[in-house]
């Protein structure tokens, strides 16, 4: 059967072409991460004993393509086999979820004297940032294919300089090393001694400068020990897994209780640091809790009403810890092996949505 690849959906999503995307999944495993405007019935478990009513109640347009659904695009044949057996236009989507997770999608906001670019794995619900000014750009927490951002900087006549990170991540696999080999570019890490690789270690308050942008770093420790902040122009703040738009990091991961105690105790002041800075300082935050839309709507707020939505919580350092501790949410899959290879600097063979399927799992809120 003719399949729906990943980036065919993807296109006919950003174009806002006619299509019908069946998700058929079990409730808890659409409940941890699905396509934006997706239709949902549970189907799943009827469709694999081979029930060949599993979808007869269904009412589906008949006027666009069908894109059905599942976890890794083996069910989802069979729903799609009975969807055409009915007349209807349909596909199964190549690899499923799985696939899906390196779906992507961008936003853009012009801010600080330099044009900001949300590259969102819609699919994951990773932000990176393509920072544009002049001809030159910075590419911050990158999480998808080099080529990705490489055609976006050619799209926009920029050349990448710097690639930055804001800590080593747990969620994704890193392409910042690869992208910067690919791109000529200098790769700046917050300085720490868990790279194994070389990289460029940028210190608290170091700035970069490119075209008319100024990137200053912030150390803020506490989701990692190594965590940083890169405020831009004074005027946008890309916050990785420090600060979320109603939440802030976790500060569990590898790591014992008083281990993630402490690491609260250090992430309080940090916080307490950023809330120092001016309220309408735009935030970016490194990822969301949801799939993202295709709306070109940029994810961030005012670090002033961020602020207010986490203000209760950091009444004292004391609350703050009781809070942050009781709220933590389950453990993201494969976390440890991940963190393993972005501290190594390399990528794993074979399919890389291997490690990274799942639910984005680094706030707390």
């Amino acid at each position: 059967m003719q399949e729906i690849a990943t980036d065919t959906l993807q296109l006919w999503l950003e174009e806002g072409r006619p299509v019908c995307v069946l998700d058929i999944r079990a409730p808890g495993d659409r409940e941890q991460w699905s396509i934006p405007g997706s239709l949902h019935v549970n189907a799943y478990d009827r469709l694999k004993a081979g029930s060949a009513d599993a979808l007869a109640g269904v009412d589906l347009p008949a006027d666009r393509p069908v894109v059905t659904i599942c976890n890794a695009g083996k069910v989802s044949q069979a729903a799609a086999e009975q969807l055409r057996q009915r007349g209807l236009d349909a596909y199964p989507l190549a690899g499923g979820m799985k696939s899906w997770s390196l779906a992507w999608n961008t936003a853009e906001l012009a801010i600080g004297g330099a044009s900001v670019l949300q590259v969102r794995r819609t699919g994951k619900g990773c932000l990176s940032y393509l920072v544009g000014s002049g001809t030159d750009a910075a590419v911050i927490d990158a999480s998808l294919d080099p080529t990705v951002y490489l055609r976006l900087a050619e799209q926009y006549g920029w050349s990448i300089c710097y690639v930055l990170d804001t800590h080593i991540h747990a969620d994704h696999l890193s392409r910042s090393r690869a992208l910067a080999e690919a791109a000529g570019a200098k790769l700046l890490l917050p300085a720490q001694n868990r790279a194994r690789f070389p990289f460029w270690p940028i210190q608290d308050e170091q700035v970069i400068e490119f075209g008319g942008a100024r990137i200053q770093a912030i150390s803020t420790p506490g989701h990692t020990m190594e965590s940083m902040c890169y405020d831009l122009n004074s005027t946008a703040l890309f916050t990785g897994d420090t600060l979320f738009l109603s939440g802030v990091g976790r500060p569990d991961l590898k790591a014992s209780l008083d281990e993630a105690a402490a690491r609260a105790r250090v992430l309080y002041r940090s916080l307490c640091r950023l809330r120092q800075l001016p309220s309408a300082t735009i935030v970016f935050p490194g990822h969301t809790a949801q799939p993202v839309e295709f709306d070109h709507k940029p994810i961030c707020g005012e670090l002033g009403q961020i602020s207010a939505c986490i203000a209760s919580w950091l009444d004292s350092e004391e609350d703050f810890v009781r809070t942050i501790l009781g709220r933590i949410p389950p453990t993201p899959p494969n976390f440890t092996q991940i963190v393993e290879w972005n501290e190594a600097g390399a990528m794993p063979g074979g399919d890389p949505t291997d490690l990274e399927a799942g639910a984005n799992r680094c706030a707390v809120s």
